[in-house]
């Protein structure tokens, strides 16, 4: 069969089966990788949306997808043969000007099909009119990097890769913006996470860890992060623009977004009390008020308090919290479990007197020696403890353990 045969034979087969031909090749592509090591990976919202099916290149289709649209994520599950090396999400605040990593899977239809690694550092710890689920970088980003991870220098997340200036963007403004990246913070992926019940690793740099060279960092990390394939897209099928999947940033809320955590309190000044109220309300009458900043709700007593401001956010399994996406650069997620009516008896070794649940809690966090605390709210004093004791049910007794 010659060449010329070979060529209309294909042609004139896929005119005439053409869902088949669209369905054989993926229309757009993208970036993940793996936070459980039973298999669930993080992407791009955009990156998944839409598909008809969803491979993960080497491991097969992905199933049961889970979109947040609002903060362009997505968790996708893949049958894993063998346990996944999930990535560890960093605890410390990110810092204006330290470097980062980023890694995925750009332009693979032109360039080398395998995953790629640029360096770069913080710009910003804002997105586009001071968003803060964002952060600015300058490492390169091409279409097919969306959904991959953004890591420092220890090799713990940082953020997921999101958008670039789109050139639509650069027409508006009049300026060819250069190296004007973002993606989207860790906190905000890792309260995801918790909304759908599935749990990350965090960590912190040890005190006597020695830097990682961004050779190593790319031989450990990169088992951890794959190739997303989108099959049959519909807006893709009818264009011939080549894929592309970082061009543009997710619609920018008119007024700030409430970023939902549940089964955290969040840790805060209240200023109003709403009793017998449901958390939408709850949610609701917060994004109606100005001086709202977060919510927590306890699920128990249908009780829902107003902060006009919040510091950080506290496991607790009766609690249900949201906060400002205004504040996303500068909220806690601590370890810290909350307990309401509970004690642990001794490794009492400070009393702060005069003070709040807040300053009770900041007291402990900042100090290592600290390993819980209870706060008694009607003498307006805090206990920090250096060992736990047999918890038990105590009345007017607020506990929190790390």
């Amino acid at each position: 069969m010659s060449v010329l045969f070979r060529v209309l034979f294909v042609l004139v087969s896929c005119a005439s089966i053409a869902s088949n031909c669209l369905a054989d090749s993926p229309t757009s592509y993208g970036t993940g990788f793996a936070v459980t090591s039973d298999g669930w990976l993080l992407t791009n919202a955009h990156v998944v949306e839409g598909c008809v099916r969803v491979e993960v290149r080497g491991k097969g289709d992905a199933s049961d997808p889970r979109v947040d649209a609002n903060n362009d994520l997505a968790l996708i599950k893949i049958a894993a043969p063998e346990p996944l090396k999930p990535l560890v999400f960093r605890r410390a605040p990110t810092r204006l000007g330290e470097d980062l990593i980023a890694i995925g899977y750009p332009l693979a239809t032109l360039l080398a099909d395998s995953v790629k690694v640029t360096t770069g550092n913080v710009n910003a710890l804002a997105g586009l009119r001071n968003d803060t689920r964002y952060i600015q970088i300058s490492t390169p980003i091409q279409p097919g990097n969306s959904g991959g991870p953004v890591v420092d220098r220890d090799g713990f997340l940082m953020g997921i890769t999101s958008a670039t200036l789109s050139k639509e963007t650069a027409d508006q403004i009049g300026i060819t913006a250069q190296n004007v990246h973002f993606a989207i913070r860790a906190s905000v992926a890792d309260l995801f996470m918790q909304s759908q019940s599935i749990d990350s690793q965090s960590g912190d740099r040890a005190p006597d860890q020695q830097a990682i060279s961004t050779a190593d960092l790319a031989e450990k990390l990169t088992p951890s992060v794959f190739q997303i394939l989108c099959y049959g897209k519909p807006d893709m099928q009818a264009s011939t623009k080549p894929p592309e999947a970082s061009t543009s940033l997710p619609a920018q809320p008119v007024t700030p977004s409430l970023i939902d955590a549940r089964g955290y309190d969040a840790i805060g000044f209240d200023y109003r009390t709403l009793k017998d109220v449901t958390y939408a309300d709850c949610h609701q009458i917060c994004e109606g008020d100005d001086r709202c900043k977060a919510i927590t709700y306890n699920t128990k007593y249908g009780v829902c308090f107003l902060k006009d401001n919040v510091v950080a956010l506290i496991r607790n399994g009766d609690a249900l919290a949201a906060y400002s996406s205004t504040k996303a650069a500068s909220v806690i997620v601590s370890d810290f479990t909350s307990y309401s009516g509970m004690d642990t008896p001794g490794g009492d070794y400070k009393r702060l007197r005069n003070t709040n649940y807040l300053e009770c809690f900041t007291a402990c966090i900042g100090d290592n020696a600290c390993k819980a605390f209870s706060y008694i709210p009607k003498k307006s004093e805090c206990w920090l403890k250096d060992s736990l004791g047999h918890p038990r049910a105590t009345k007017g007794v607020e506990l929190g353990v790390k």
